[in-house]
């Protein structure tokens, strides 16, 4: 195995996000389980699973393999919108914290917004799964700009992230610019765009120049923005690849580079519960 890798966390509303995490979408069975268990002990703490993904129980079976002690962890998990009823979404909690055999997560997110049930209900349960003692943090994922505005005046917690699909063929300027202007993280899902990275010239040719593969480059692009990452992968050689992209730095020009490959229609991930969602 790999030695171990350091990844530094970021600060928001309370919480210290590891900039660098474990998506495990799509990730089943023992080689989830497997999978979690080898991050943690190449030295990744932040681990991010669902309700929806059907692999909790696995999940918990990888961290607790690993044996690293539950407070050196960040362990995140969303409630479905399917879910969002005061009365569902605490047994949804609840649930999917037993599943993980753990008494309390790290962050708890709105997985998708669900417009079918008022957000002043869903955030009011929300934060009460929070004071009773179900997850330490709160937050939402795929929120536009409006949502987060709605949601931030009606928690009665801190939401400490927006959890949404950051890449650098995607513009999230304004995302990312709202939740700053809050305290607020962005957590990137498909951060290296589902392996659409690896073909781009542009990162290949900065990726020669720091003798790093193209998704490094697309991963350091983002942290090096103080935004946490969470790429999947079921291959064990890639956990280590993901990780080490904290011993170089991109320069300004760089930067702009592949800043300069964003574009409004360059999302992957286009599913809304209820309707379109109008995409900033």
């Amino acid at each position: 195995m790999n030695s171990v890798v350091s990844i530094p966390g970021l600060e928001a509303n309370g919480a210290k996000i590891p900039l660098v995490g474990l998506g495990t979408w799509e990730l089943r069975g023992r080689a989830c389980a497997r999978i979690v268990e080898q991050a943690l002990r190449l030295g990744y703490r932040h681990i991010d699973t669902a309700e929806i993904y059907d692999n909790e129980r696995e999940v918990g079976e990888g961290i607790r393999a690993a044996g690293v002690r539950r407070n050196e962890l960040f362990i995140t998990t969303k409630v479905w919108p399917s879910h969002f009823a005061p009365r569902a979404l605490e047994r949804a909690a609840r649930e999917s914290v037993a599943r993980l055999r753990m008494s309390e997560v790290d962050l708890l997110l709105l997985h998708w917004p669900n417009p079918q049930i008022p957000l002043a209900e869903t955030l009011g349960a929300l934060c009460k799964v929070k004071r009773d003692g179900l997850t330490r943090h709160i937050g939402v994922s795929n929120f536009t700009v409006a949502m987060l505005d709605e949601a931030l005046r009606i928690a009665a917690e801190p939401l400490v992230c927006d959890q949404v699909e950051c890449h650098p063929f995607l513009d999230q300027c304004k995302v990312i610019a709202a939740c700053r202007s809050h305290g607020m993280a962005v957590v990137a899902y498909s951060p290296i765009a589902r392996g659409n990275v690896r073909n781009n010239r542009v990162l290949a040719r900065i990726g020669a120049v720091h003798k790093k593969t193209p998704a490094q480059i697309c991963l350091r692009y983002l942290v090096q923005q103080n935004i946490a990452v969470i790429p999947r992968t079921s291959k064990l050689d890639r956990l280590s690849e993901n990780a080490s992209i904290f011993d170089f730095v991109l320069s300004e020009a760089e930067m702009a580079e592949i800043h300069a490959l964003a574009r409004r229609e360059g999302r992957i991930v286009d599913f809304s519960y209820s309707g379109r969602i109008d995409w900033d």
